[in-house]
């Protein structure tokens, strides 16, 4: 691990303009990739990137939030920010995974779901909701990398997975330090207080079990990529096969009580 870092020094490093986006990452992790596009009832949300893909031979399924690399790249992915034919999309491929048998990685970064009114008219809520939902059940391993923002229901509508991964300078949290701080101290002025509240990096979302493992930078993804690369891709290479071997039953037991058992929490001294 690098020096100790504020969780505010995170926030900034996850939000580095020099910082990969999904789509960089899948091109240094995975071969054969074959985007498939399209929710098949409104339009193909280009924030959500997802199809077929290997990983170390093995056939895979990748789905991938994308903020955008410039300034049109970055309007034409919407920042980002999913509508829900984003998720409808996610989930139809997820769907697909599941009938040919395929593993799925989902790759989260996003600042959270696109709240504009047009989204809202189409379902934004649900979208997200059925896709927790239908991800409870789908009877293939799921692997989630949180490459660098995960922003509320927007990250966790592709965010349910039997192993999830962090980098490490990476957030993961309910809503964004400067949400946090104008409901708070109504003041987003204050968002680097209120990111020292929030446990939002990875160390904190490791000692509370929302992920699995941090995936170590050094000197952090937009100065030396080729080290957390070849780190991820280790990890990823030894789960994939792990949770390959494991009957879709237990598969699914497991998967189940990790999401329920989060945010159970006991006091010292207490006895149920």
């Amino acid at each position: 691990m690098s020096e100790t870092k504020t969780a505010w020094d995170i926030v900034k490093l996850a939000r580095h303009p020099k910082r990969m986006t999904a789509r960089t990452l899948i091109d240094l992790i995975f071969t054969d990739f074959i985007e498939l596009k399209g929710d098949r009832l409104f339009k193909d949300d280009q924030s959500i990137i997802g199809g077929i893909a290997k990983c170390n031979a093995i056939p895979v399924t990748v789905i991938a939030e994308e903020k955008g690399r410039d300034t049109e790249d970055k309007i034409k992915h919407n920042f980002g920010m999913p509508h829900p034919e984003g998720y409808r999309k996610a989930i139809r491929l997820m769907k697909q995974a599941e009938k040919f048998n395929r593993p799925i990685i989902t790759i989260i970064d996003t600042p959270g779901a696109y709240p504009g009114i047009e989204a809202e008219e189409r379902g934004q809520a649900r979208a997200i909701a059925l896709n927790l939902f239908e991800m409870m059940k789908l009877n293939v391993p799921i692997i989630v990398i949180i490459l660098s923002e995960g922003g509320s229901g927007g990250a966790l509508a592709i965010g349910i997975g039997d192993y999830i991964c962090m980098f490490e300078h990476a957030i993961y949290s309910v809503l964004s330090p400067e949400g946090f701080a104008s409901i708070l101290f109504k003041d987003s002025q204050q968002a680097e207080k209120a990111a020292s509240m929030m446990k939002l990096t990875a160390k904190d979302l490791l000692a509370f079990k929302v992920i699995d493992q941090i995936i170590t930078e050094k000197e952090g993804l937009h100065e030396n990529p080729t080290y957390g690369i070849e780190q991820l891709k280790k990890h990823l290479s030894k789960n994939l096969n792990k949770l390959k071997k494991i009957d879709k039953n237990i598969l699914l037991e497991n998967r189940y009580h990790k999401f329920r058992n989060m945010g159970i929490y006991q006091d010292e001294g207490e006895n149920t």
